[in-house]
């Protein structure tokens, strides 16, 4: 199964990769994790990405990805996608040419993880504009899967809470067999209403809270 985890800056994306690997590998199961290479490239750079090297920082990313053997019982686990790359691209620089791209090889993968806004945000070096962007990353997030017909779930919850979550999505989705495209009326884990993550988050709290209280 090949799981892709993506998700605004500061939302915990490495951490579930890393948690999700440990946790397969733990149960004897073959688990790879493709780490990020834009931090990867930062790191060696000293510097952000410009508008024009974007598109080779994707297309490296996807590269590594589809270098991993995907043999039935094995994991693929992505720490982000070219997906976050086009979507920084059209937020920073306002170029919408590397969204085919992108959406193309997301369509790759058997279920792909929109990591919530509940956590709070932390500096890590040059790769983190501020608190202020995750919202309207997470919204250009969701409307080019939802436009791409490319079906989602979101992971919301505090430590432990977010490794369960995502382990149920994954168990479901095995079940399911794992369908790769979103069909008329078929279900996933966002606001039946819009593709606001705060609306979201108020819906699946309110749900928290009246469970709690039915206990």
């Amino acid at each position: 199964m090949k799981i892709a985890i993506v998700g605004a800056e500061s939302t915990g994306k490495t951490r579930l990769a890393l948690e999700l690997t440990t946790h397969f590998q733990a149960n004897g199961q073959n688990t790879q994790m493709i780490e990020e290479f834009l931090r990867e490239w930062c790191e060696r750079e000293q510097r952000t990405p410009q508008a024009c090297e974007q598109r080779l920082i994707a297309q490296e990313q996807a590269r590594r990805i589809n270098a991993c053997a995907n043999a039935p019982g094995t994991y693929t686990v992505a720490d982000t996608t070219p997906l976050m790359i086009a979507v920084y691209s059209d937020l920073l620089f306002g170029d919408l040419s590397l969204y085919a791209f992108a959406l193309q090889h997301q369509r790759d993968y058997d279920l792909t993880l929109l990591t919530g806004l509940d956590l709070p945000w932390v500096a890590d070096g040059l790769q983190r504009d501020g608190p202020h962007v995750r919202p309207g990353v997470d919204r250009l997030v969701r409307r080019a899967l939802n436009q791409a017909g490319i079906a989602y779930h979101v992971v919301h919850g505090q430590g432990g809470e977010r490794l369960a979550r995502a382990l149920s999505v994954i168990e479901h989705a095995g079940l399911q067999h794992s369908p790769r495209r979103s069909a008329p009326g078929e279900w996933t884990w966002t606001c039946a209403h819009c593709d606001s993550a705060l609306c979201e988050l108020r819906m699946f709290t309110e749900l928290v809270r009246t469970d709690s209280a039915r206990r």
